[in-house]
């Protein structure tokens, strides 16, 4: 049984491929999509499809509306999310993600560290589990399989 995972969280790093790399390692049949890591391409994503618009504004409202989609479509066809919350970046697309999540009633794992317990923890009361690191999140997927 394969599990597609969708993996919400900042963009900023390379947290996405250490968990694959790591699932690959411990033989876990899993499938994973996310939001798009190219931040250029997510930002320019609106213009790209309708052409220049007027001003930032408008930008940011046509690339939202295609990133919302794509994030739609992959995030229902998804078995279980794991929501990762960094201390560096400002986590708003993690939060709105984890919670669509939880309000669609998908399997939510979050992955936040110590420093983000307070802000995060009506969040984390809604997800199905909290861990503090990937390592952690993929123990709670291959307890799926064990």
């Amino acid at each position: 049984m394969e599990l597609t995972v969708y993996l919400a969280g900042q963009i900023h790093d390379d947290w996405r491929n250490e968990l694959k790399q790591k699932a690959e390692e411990k033989k876990l049949p899993l499938h994973f999509v996310s939001p798009q890591t190219n931040h250029e391409h997510s930002d320019n994503i609106g213009e790209q499809i309708l052409g220049k618009q007027p001003s930032n504004l408008y930008k940011d409202d046509a690339a939202s509306s295609v990133n919302n989609l794509r994030t739609e479509v992959l995030m229902n066809r998804a078995d279980v999310v794991i929501a990762l919350f960094g201390e560096q970046y400002k986590q708003w697309n993690t939060a709105m993600d984890a919670s669509t999540a939880i309000a669609l009633n998908k399997p939510t794992i979050i992955v936040r560290p110590d420093s983000l317990i307070h802000p995060l923890k009506e969040l984390s009361n809604k997800a199905n589990v909290t861990v503090e690191t990937i390592d952690q999140a993929l123990e709670v997927l291959a307890y799926i399989y064990a």
